[in-house]
């Protein structure tokens, strides 16, 4: 009997030392279980991308049970110059901020200071009684509105369903409507604080009543404000000592110090004729320009601020597939990220996928559509950076370029299913 519970605890502390497993270089493919022959195919379409001048250059990370398979980088950061791209370079990671800023929240909730069905107007005044656009003049950005049903909530804002659309980028309505109200994406803001854009956003109709439909807005900015008023840090502050230093993330900022600035990676766009050319703005309309990560300034945006490298951020994924854990410490509880990870937007629709407390969360249906497995929980940023975490094969995959306005978005499906035809274990 004594042999049978020493097996079982035994057991039990591999299951506990796997969950808390760090990121460590494999010392071949192979021993990770990956195919060398089949990564091959990935080095060749990369390369082949980049002759094609499909993208300037692209760096690439995979990790399979921990183990680094594949972390290489192709390319030029500088085209002109022929600079090659670093696998160690920066890359402003835009969207894949929300990740971080929902998992702040989540910590906050598990500390007991805020319930995910708080209505927001708790910590913010102006978003009591807020109203719903039904009529908008594009002529002259009039519009009309009526009550909404119900208050919005902090679940609501981790889910994209509270009916607040996005700045810039967002639909007609709400592009001219935010920016009559100085509201912008968030990047590279000098002339306003987080909060004082925040109560005006409460101020403004929402695009649709809250809980209804699935738009992608300025929720997770908000999300970011809150965790401001809850824990009384500036984002910054609370992502550096409660995150990042913890975790071991050495590389990621909303303001890249000096000394890193070269590391920062060049943005680059298409012409009207196909070509690559550098960026001087971003598509983020308005204030934002290219070098906004240099740009020191006390907004931070929860939805899109950060810069990053490939490593820093897989470390941050790591963590969610071991079930919060990572470098010795407990950021979250795995049933905290088990509710970040399955669907939370019931039926409304996401294409074939579903919705999660800040990732998009493959389907069965989806996963029918493509080589990822279902419960795949993914996402990424607007200057063309893409992330998934595959807990059913213990996959981590990250695909960054800097490029906006491509033509070949085809390219980041094709990253997929490279790394899936190379799993040989």
């Amino acid at each position: 009997m004594k042999k049978v519970l020493f097996i079982i605890l035994l057991i039990l502390l591999q299951v506990d030392i796997i969950s808390a497993q760090k990121i460590v270089s494999a010392t071949n493919p192979e021993s990770g279980g990956f195919s060398s022959t089949r990564l091959q195919r990935l080095d060749n379409s990369m390369n082949e991308w980049v002759k094609k001048e499909w993208m300037n250059g692209a760096a690439a990370l995979i990790i399979h049970d921990g183990k680094i398979v594949y972390h290489k980088a192709v390319g030029f950061n500088d085209l002109e110059n022929k600079t090659p791209l670093k696998k160690d370079d920066i890359f402003r990671i835009a969207s894949q901020t929300k990740a971080i800023t929902s998992v702040a929240i989540m910590m906050l909730m598990e500390e007991g200071k805020l319930l995910l069905n708080d209505p927001v107007s708790k910590y913010i005044p102006s978003f009591k009684k807020q109203t719903v656009l039904v009529k908008f003049n594009e002529a002259d950005t009039t519009y009309s509105t009526v009550p909404a049903k119900k208050e919005i909530t902090i679940r609501e804002l981790l889910t994209h369903t509270s009916g607040l659309g996005y700045a810039q980028i967002g639909s007609k309505e709400a592009v001219a409507i935010y920016a009559k109200n100085n509201i912008t994406g968030g990047l590279g803001v000098t002339n306003s604080s987080l909060l004082d854009a925040m109560t005006r956003l409460g101020k403004m109709p929402l695009m649709h009543q809250p809980g209804e439909k699935f738009t992608y807005g300025l929720n997770t900015d908000l999300l970011g404000c809150l965790v401001e008023i809850i824990s009384g840090s500036t984002l910054d502050d609370f992502f550096r000592t409660r995150i990042f230093e913890p975790l071991g993330m050495k590389d990621t900022y909303f303001y890249v110090p000096q000394e890193k600035a070269a590391r920062l990676v060049n943005l680059y766009t298409e012409d009207a004729e196909g070509h690559l050319q550098k960026s001087t703005t971003t598509v983020l309309n308005g204030p934002t320009v290219f070098n906004y990560p240099l740009i020191k300034t006390g907004y931070y945006s929860g939805g899109g601020g950060l810069s990053s490298t490939l490593y820093d951020y897989a470390i941050f994924l790591q963590m969610l597939l071991n079930n919060g854990r990572y470098n010795g410490n407990q950021l979250l509880s795995r049933n905290s990220i088990r509710m970040m990870t399955m669907n939370q937007i019931g039926e409304l629709s996401l294409g074939a996928d579903k919705f999660g407390l800040g990732f998009q969360i493959e389907t069965e249906k989806g996963s029918a559509l493509t080589s990822a497995r279902e419960g795949t929980f993914s996402w990424g940023g607007a200057f063309a950076t893409s992330y998934w975490v595959d807990p059913k094969e213990k996959i981590v995959m990250l695909f960054y370029r800097q490029l906006q306005n491509s033509t070949h978005g085809e390219v980041v499906e094709k990253f997929r299913n490279l790394t899936y035809q190379a799993i040989a274990d």
